[in-house]
């Protein structure tokens, strides 16, 4: 199982292929965003990499995280846990605004 770090949080194990955001949100109890549900198009759920960035990304998230100018950050809706990895959560709850962290996020990656 990958070892997931999160700054300011603590250490967690998390099943191997569960998508990050889904690791951040049930296995660690964060209040991290994904307002779209996981569907790569709103860059809500922005994590940044401490150590273990995958070098693997699907077209969406490259694409997206190109249309918007944002560089030095992943989307935690398009990573796998397959990996043990650490980072630092940038896009939560908490402070934004918004009456919820968002839709629901299915199991697998959509789009790819």
């Amino acid at each position: 199982m990958p070892k997931l770090n999160i700054e300011g949080v603590g250490d967690f194990e998390v099943s191997a292929g569960k998508r990050l955001v889904r690791a951040l949100t049930d296995d660690a109890g964060t209040d991290q965003l994904h307002a779209c549900g996981g569907k790569a198009r709103c860059t809500t759920c922005r994590v940044e990499f401490i150590d273990g960035e995958p070098n693997d990304m699907t077209s969406a998230e490259k694409n997206l995280l190109q249309q918007r100018g944002l560089e030095g950050v992943r989307l935690s809706c398009q990573i796998l846990c397959d990996q043990d990895m650490s980072v630092r959560l940038i896009s939560r709850l908490e402070g934004s605004g918004r009456l919820d962290a968002g839709s629901p996020v299915p199991d697998t990656i959509d789009p790819s």
